[in-house]
């Protein structure tokens, strides 16, 4: 009874903030945009072939931003379209859509565009340019919004330091036929108000398992692995499962598989600071660390462990 109440007032107070923000004019026309967009947004995943496909997303992008230029459609969820990441700044001065087109195994673009909140309404938009295929050295690189490195967003972690606002973006990459990879980084806009994507905030001396990366943290891993890289409330730390390589071969980013350990980093002066080993506690002798490990106790991979399905949550 409790909880169909609290979802009775979750109802009527959205309800009230759709009636605060909008005419009826608006909101009519706004759920006439929402219809049109969901059906090229399947068309961007299920299109027959290419052109269908770079069609579909060409006309999502121009009937999103017509769409956006409603006035308040900042406060408009898009709830239907569950084939685009939406994602609210904790804070609420910004929302990141992102979005990928995938054209065959190896060639997959995301596309985005970051919605700020105005005072009147109105619309500020900055489009996301996937530039990742041309850019020499992606660790290193601090870009903006038409320099981006794409990812499909899934977690805005909001962060201060001498009153600045810094919010580090969790992202997903299916990169290519071997390997995916999740993203690290950290936006701020500078003095004009502007995205700048990346920066000096990873402190990695600690680590051997990763070059120490500049601008943004990555893991690359097995295509079909699925190691856990999220934000945790409780600790108040980014929390990445620690990956080995299952052929002994580092280097080789697409034989890299969790391997139940976890390792992090906790925001301190400005700074993602790395912690080498988030759960250090004593465990009984003979008995494994962790609940399910890919390593028997002999320090081998078991075959049978290896098989991982892509978590909904990241």
């Amino acid at each position: 009874m409790k909880k169909l109440f609290l979802i009775v007032v979750a109802v009527f107070v959205s309800c009230c903030c759709f009636a605060q923000y909008f005419s009826k004019a608006d909101k009519k026309n706004l759920r006439s945009k929402e219809d049109s967009l969901k059906g090229y947004a399947i068309k961007i995943i299920e299109g027959r072939n290419i052109n269908d496909k770079f069609d579909a997303d060409s006309i999502f992008t121009k009937v999103l931003v017509r769409t956006l230029k409603i006035p308040n459609s900042f406060f408009y969820p898009f709830d239907s379209l569950e084939s685009i990441s939406k994602l609210y700044a904790p804070d609420s001065s910004f929302r990141i859509f992102t979005w990928q087109i995938v054209l065959d195994d190896n060639i997959i673009f995301q596309h985005g565009a970051i919605q700020m909140r105005t005072v009147d309404g109105s619309l500020k938009l900055f489009p996301l340019i996937d530039k990742s295929e041309v850019i020499n050295n992606i660790d290193d690189t601090v870009a903006n919004n038409r320099a981006w490195i794409g990812a499909i967003y899934y977690r805005i972690i909001e962060t201060k330091y001498k009153n600045k606002n810094y919010y580090t973006l969790l992202g997903y990459d299916e990169d290519n036929i071997r390997c995916n990879r999740k993203i690290i980084e950290v936006l701020t806009f500078d003095d004009n108000h502007e995205p700048v994507f990346g920066g000096n905030y990873f402190v990695l001396e600690k680590t051997l398992v990763e070059k120490p990366a500049i601008a943004r943290y990555i893991i690359e891993y097995k295509k079909d692995a699925a190691p856990k890289l999220n934000y945790d409330n409780d600790l108040g730390m980014i929390i990445i499962e620690h990956l080995v390589s299952e052929t002994g071969e580092p280097d080789k980013k697409w034989t890299l598989i969790p391997d139940g350990d976890y390792i992090g980093f906790k925001w301190a002066n400005g700074k993602w600071v790395y912690v080498d080993k988030v759960f250090s506690y004593i465990t009984p002798e003979g008995q494994s660390p962790t609940p399910n490990p890919v390593l028997d106790p002999a320090g081998n991979i078991d075959q049978s462990k290896l098989k991982h399905t892509l978590p909904t949550d990241q």
